[in-house]
């Protein structure tokens, strides 16, 4: 049986209005990745960074569906074989979709205690000092992996990518480890690998085809084809 595992990062989200920490004017240029997306920068100023991420969780939920995020569910619904969806977003655009994902980076809609790690419904804001439900300590913070942080769900990716035969990467930057290392990984067992993305990447080169343009052009387009 065919397997399908897609990547995605913020350049799938970017038509709906959700920025890249590449942007210039957006939430991400107003602050230092240190500061706000960091253990160190959250025990500094934790004021700073919960504000930050409410403006992000507010600003997620406000957001649209694109093309693209209706196409990848669409292909996980319809194709034959198996299609898993591995994203680096944190925006719950893919489930608004109707897909099934892996979250490698947490979500804004999580909450997470930092005294004994049970997980919650984030409010839409959330303050310093915020209780868990669980164990009542202070220590509430987004279930959100920050620079310097393990991903979550790296066995059961690692699992995917072994197994795939195709391997596809949509809207990510390259730059970012371990998910940059996973085109690698699938060539590694043999997959046939796809890029798509606005510009070429640090890693481009590891790709058998590359589709330049919008990811609701062009995911949308790859989609019709596979499936046809």
């Amino acid at each position: 049986m065919e397997k399908i595992v897609i990547l995605t990062g913020a350049g799938l989200s970017a038509e709906s209005g959700l920025g890249t920490f590449r942007d210039e004017g957006g939430l991400w240029a107003q602050h230092r990745i240190e500061d706000v997306a960091t253990p160190e920068g959250f025990q500094r100023n934790p004021r700073l960074v919960m504000d930050f991420y409410n403006a992000r969780r507010e600003q997620a939920a406000q957001a649209q569906l694109n093309a693209a995020h209706k196409a990848l569910a669409r292909l996980q619904k319809e194709f034959p074989g198996e299609v898993i969806i591995v994203t680096q977003n944190v925006d719950g655009l893919h489930e608004k979709a109707g897909s099934a994902v892996i979250h490698m980076h947490g979500a804004l809609d999580g909450a997470l205690c930092a005294a004994c790690d049970h997980r919650w419904q984030a409010p839409l804001r959330m303050a310093p000092g915020d209780a868990c439900p669980k164990c009542n300590a202070p220590a509430a913070r987004p279930d959100i992996v920050w620079f310097g942080e393990i991903p979550y769900h790296m066995e059961e990716i690692a699992a995917h990518l072994a197994g795939c035969t195709l391997f596809v990467a949509i809207g990510t930057s390259g730059q970012v480890y371990p998910a940059a290392g996973f085109v690698q990984e699938a060539l590694m067992h043999g997959a046939q690998t796809v890029e798509i993305n606005l510009n070429a990447t640090d890693v481009s080169g590891a790709f058998q085809t590359h589709l330049i343009g919008p990811a609701s052009q062009e995911v949308t387009r790859w989609v019709e084809n596979l499936l046809n």
